[in-house]
């Protein structure tokens, strides 16, 4: 019978395909959505205040950008090896022992964004009906990387009382006889605090006696504001799976490179895994990343760590002064995560809200787990100090026309 698919609905067309289960069940990226709605205002000629991506308004430093310039120039457009060129794996060894920790290039694997390398150390370390230990709150996508595999998502509820980070004994609590790894981040998103360093290594000691491992999100790794105890895991255990990215630090969002460091007896089978999942990270970007450790490129890195810094007190100081509490200041990153209940809203309804009637973009709590979600939002200080103050004088003018207190 011949079917005139003019005359299906949009839903007779989703049913007649076998979509996965996963793929229907996976939560929509709030953030996204809200830098969409955005986008629809700016289309309609609206300025619209950005506090909800995680992007940094500065561009690609310029040694970087040369360098992919001149690596297209040269035909370095093809595959490289599965593990990345070995220039730049050796550079960013190099970069660890800089910070005083020595990592065997062997063991550093490039990878497509920090969310190839997540791919691949699902991947890697899980199967089917295992648990995997993530944070809530936390990033949103991390369930999503379990369940692409079959495992399941297990989440350790995080407060202020341990500034939005679990402690040993949360961790043993929750390591379950299904757990095989756990996925924590340090500094946190969206929160922006570190993990303590004696619990770290603890956690990694105690994953490594129970058949498993920690992955240790590192992405927002240099973008600290105030004096730290480690500068990377590493220095603290050797026995961590390591999540990095050209993203944050060094400016790249767009370009999509991150690399992993793991265990040496993990080389072989991620390796594998690399060759056919990703074949090989793209190439120019490679070569332009190699350029991110100049000490002009690093110059201008910490230069804009400093500005954050600024703009983290500036957002904060106007924050508190419209009544919204910041019950843990981060330790880097650039996120404030606030509570908001002094609207008598819950987050997702104040940030809707701010972006429909005033054009001001921020990131509810419910984006990042469940827990206390209602109360929490994200603020990101990626935007330049005038802008902050535009968003704002915007919130302000908000919580008067809703009649809130401040």
């Amino acid at each position: 019978m011949n079917v005139n698919r003019n005359n299906l609905s949009q839903e007779s067309i989703r049913q007649s395909y076998m979509f996965s289960k996963r793929s229907l069940e996976i939560d929509p990226f709030i953030v996204m959505q809200l830098a969409q709605r955005a986008n629809e205002f700016e289309a309609a000629g609206k300025t619209v205040v950005h506090f909800e991506v995680g992007e940094p308004d500065f561009e690609t430093a310029e040694p970087v950008i040369m360098a992919a310039k001149s690596a297209i120039d040269l035909g370095r457009t093809k595959y490289t090896v599965a593990l990345g060129v070995p220039e730049l794996r050796n550079r960013i060894s190099q970069y660890y022992l800089d910070q005083g920790v020595i990592v065997d290039s062997n063991r550093i694997v490039i990878t497509s964004g920090a969310s190839g390398g997540l791919t691949l150390l699902a991947a890697l370390l899980l199967n089917p009906e295992d648990e995997l230990l993530i944070t809530d709150p936390g990033y949103p996508c991390n369930d999503v990387f379990a369940r692409l595999v079959g495992a399941r998502p297990r989440p350790i509820n995080v407060d202020a009382e341990n500034r939005f980070q679990p402690t040993f004994s949360d961790f043993v609590d929750a390591w379950g006889v299904n757990t095989r790894a756990a996925l924590l981040a340090s500094p946190g998103n969206p929160t922006g605090t570190m993990l303590d360093q004696k619990d770290l290594a603890a956690m990694a000691g105690f994953a490594r006696e129970s058949g498993g491992a920690v992955i240790l999100d590192e992405i927002y790794q240099g973008l600290h504001h105030r004096p730290v105890a480690y500068s990377t895991g590493l220095a603290v255990s050797d026995n961590l799976f390591i999540l990095n990215s050209f993203s944050k630090y060094f400016g790249m969002t767009g370009w999509r490179l991150g690399w992993v460091v793991v265990p040496e007896e993990a080389i072989e089978p991620i390796t594998k895994l690399a060759q056919n999942l990703f074949i090989s990270p793209n190439a120019p970007a490679q070569y332009g990343a190699l350029a991110a450790f100049d000490d002009q490129a690093l110059a201008t890195y910490e230069a804009r760590r400093e500005i954050f810094a600024q703009r983290a007190a500036l957002m904060a100081d106007g924050l508190k002064r419209l009544g919204f509490q910041i019950p843990v200041m981060p330790d880097g990153a650039f996120y404030h995560y606030v509570d908001a209940s002094h609207t008598g809203m819950t987050s997702r309804d104040f940030c809707w809200r701010l972006m429909d009637e005033f054009q001001v973009a921020v990131t509810p709590g419910s984006d990042f787990g469940v827990h206390n979600a209602d109360r929490y939002a994200r603020f990101a200080y990626t935007r330049a100090s005038d802008t902050i103050e535009e968003g704002l004088a915007r919130i302000a003018k908000a919580l008067a026309a809703w009649g809130i207190n401040t």
